[in-house]
């Protein structure tokens, strides 16, 4: 695997091989890549691109995970699952169908409070995995579908997992399944966040759905999710991941941008429990105190189009968009594009550990944090 570094840093000891991903339809990263405008923010964050890997030209970053006990990054993509050691960053697993994976394309992930680790896959069911032992899921076992994209884990110990038939609830002690489809506003379900009052939140192609002490509420772009649509961008309802006729996982309808503000793509319950919700076209989209409103790229984000996001520690947003990476600390905004160090603008994956940050792009993870005395001393290569 070739590395690239962007300021010089340690070597990744990665080893992915590459492939095609079907029918991809991706825009050239040139014609969304403006370079980085200071007005954004009045001075450049301490938080820096320290390196990257590349994965293969065609190999999409669509999942990470972190988990803190084990320090491991778990990165799923569309060529199977790598364990990571943070330590050292150093490759420890790469998973295949071979070893036990239901399907090499990998777009979501979760970790339980016992250490297993589920992955859901694109038309592959999803597979638990822990110290060796694989079990695979499929529609007969209870679950909704065999596309599967996001899970949350629920205060009473179950799981919940998003797929494109409604959502499931799985008692991790009984290993029964529950689907709920009609109380959704949607049944493709992309993203799912738990807030503290154990509410949760899904995320799908028509908006927003939460469920409360058995009450369900929902809201779409009628309600304020979304903002408007600033470039006039047709209309499509076939956008990010298609119609089950037409598994579609590029980004684009026919080459040029679409809009639908109701598709949401991921969603994040904050430190106060605020909730955020990516859209596409349409910004992030923000829930407080009973109402929704919208930071788009006239505000400060990079893109328009938002597939992931994540709070650090300190409270710092990071929204993953078609036009890069947006730092956001609730006043200023910083932007990462392939013009400062990006590997790829379309940012799919972000997860966090300590002060690193860890991004999925077509083609590479790269990291971003605080450069420690050590690191400043490497030469550069």
């Amino acid at each position: 695997m070739k590395v690239t570094h962007a300021t010089g840093l340690v070597i990744l000891c990665f080893y992915l091989l590459a492939c095609t991903e079907p029918e991809t339809a991706e825009h050239s990263e040139q014609e969304t890549a403006a370079p980085v405008s200071a007005s954004m923010v009045d001075t450049k964050p301490q938080t820096e691109i320290l390196d990257h890997f590349e994965v293969g030209e065609d190999v999409y970053v669509r999942s990470l995970a972190v988990e803190a006990r084990s320090q491991t990054l778990w990165v799923g993509t569309s060529l199977g699952v790598h364990e990571v050691d943070l330590k050292n960053r150093e490759l420890r697993n790469t998973f295949t169908r071979d070893h036990g994976l239901a399907n090499e394309y990998v777009f979501g992930i979760g970790i339980d409070a016992d250490g297993y680790k589920w992955f859901g896959t694109n038309a592959g069911g999803m597979s638990r995995y822990r110290d060796g032992d694989w079990k695979t899921f499929f529609p007969m076992h209870g679950l909704a579908d065999y596309w599967i994209y996001a899970f949350a884990n629920d205060p009473d110990g179950g799981l919940w997992i998003g797929t494109w038939a409604g959502a499931n609830y799985l008692n991790r002690k009984t290993g029964e399944f529950k689907t709920y489809v009609k109380e959704l506003i949607n049944e493709w379900v992309y993203g799912i966040a738990v807030d503290s009052h154990g509410a949760i939140w899904f995320g799908t192609e028509g908006g927003v759905t939460r469920f409360e002490r058995d009450s369900w509420t929902s809201w779409s772009h009628e309600d304020g999710i979304g903002g408007d649509n600033p470039d006039a961008l047709p209309f499509s309802r076939n956008t990010g991941l298609g119609t089950r006729s037409r598994h579609d996982l590029g980004i684009m309808a026919e080459g040029k941008p679409t809009y639908n503000p109701n598709y949401v793509f991921c969603i994040l319950s904050d430190q106060e429990d605020t909730i955020w919700a990516g859209t596409w076209g349409g910004g992030v989209a923000r829930f407080k105190d009973g109402q929704w409103t919208n930071l788009m790229e006239k505000d400060g984000l990079a893109g328009n189009i938002v597939y992931s996001m994540a709070q650090d520690k300190s409270g710092v947003y990071w929204f993953g968009t078609n036009k890069g990476l947006s730092r956001y600390d609730g006043t200023r905004w910083y932007n990462w594009n392939i013009h400062n160090g990006l590997a790829s603008n379309h940012v799919y994956a972000i997860a966090i550990n300590d002060n690193e940050i860890w991004v999925g792009t077509r083609g590479a993870v790269t990291r971003l944090g605080i450069r420690t005395a050590a690191e400043s001393r490497e030469p550069l290569s």
